[in-house]
């Protein structure tokens, strides 16, 4: 596991949007960067999931979160530069942008994926990750210390079979990564990539419907490396695929 212990100040004056927020590793983002100072906003498919996060987080007594309700699978340049003059207007810079929602897609061969159902998996996992950066790049220049996370998987780093489609959007997100690091190099922004690893979620369930989840840690137990990323003491750190576990 990675090991790391953040100060309760970590992210204190920092603005940072989770996608997936409403759920899983994106829920406990939005709570541990919440509770060690940051703002954040919250993207999700779902305003209700989103809406309760963010009425709990409050609750908690952190700062409210703003809610962006966007669907991945089907948002457009319009929707993606809609959501990043709803940032600037509120906010007027992001500090950190963590690229956590995915599409796990179908399970099995590649000469089996229908043409679609892969096409949907690329939208989701790669073209709206490129579509949702661009237009927000401005907001993390504005910060003099932003942090792009992209979450990668073990699959997108050694291919495996009848993981297709999701290992080949991961193996494209590595690439993007690296390229946006290379671009970044010398800038005020920094790009880096995530393996959380067998985490116990809705999508690991879905993947591995015969593991005991209770053998897989929680996304709570993975956020050092979250923490670390988002924080200042990982300045300078670009270009790097890192382990969660």
């Amino acid at each position: 596991m990675f090991v790391y212990t953040a100060t309760p100040d970590l992210l204190s004056g920092r603005v940072i949007l989770i996608t997936g927020a409403n759920r899983g590793i994106g829920a406990a983002a939005a709570e541990a960067f919440a509770a060690h100072g940051a703002t954040v906003a919250l993207l999700g498919r779902a305003t209700e999931g989103l809406t309760e996060i963010a009425n709990a987080l409050e609750q908690q007594g952190y700062k409210r979160p703003s809610v962006h309700p966007l669907d991945l699978a089907t948002a457009g340049v319009d929707d993606f530069a809609g959501l990043s003059d709803a940032l600037a207007q509120r906010y007027g810079k992001l500090d950190g942008l963590l690229h956590n929602a995915s599409m796990l897609g179908p399970r099995c061969s590649l000469e089996d994926t229908p043409l679609d159902a892969f096409q949907q998996v690329v939208q989701v996992n790669v073209t709206a990750l490129l579509g949702l950066t661009r237009p927000l790049l401005p907001l993390l220049r504005a910060s003099s210390d932003a942090s792009l996370v992209f979450t990668s998987s073990s699959v997108g780093r050694k291919g495996r079979a009848h993981w297709g489609a999701y290992a080949i959007s991961k193996f494209a997100t590595e690439g993007m990564m690296q390229v946006f690091a290379d671009e970044f190099a010398g800038s005020t922004i920094r790009a880096n990539s995530v393996n959380p690893g067998g985490t116990r979620t809705a999508m690991r369930a879905l993947a591995y419907p015969e593991e005991n989840p209770k053998t897989r840690p929680t996304p709570d137990a993975i956020m050092p490396v979250y923490l670390y990323l988002m924080g200042p003491q990982s300045k300078g750190v670009n270009g790097q695929a890192l382990d969660a576990q």
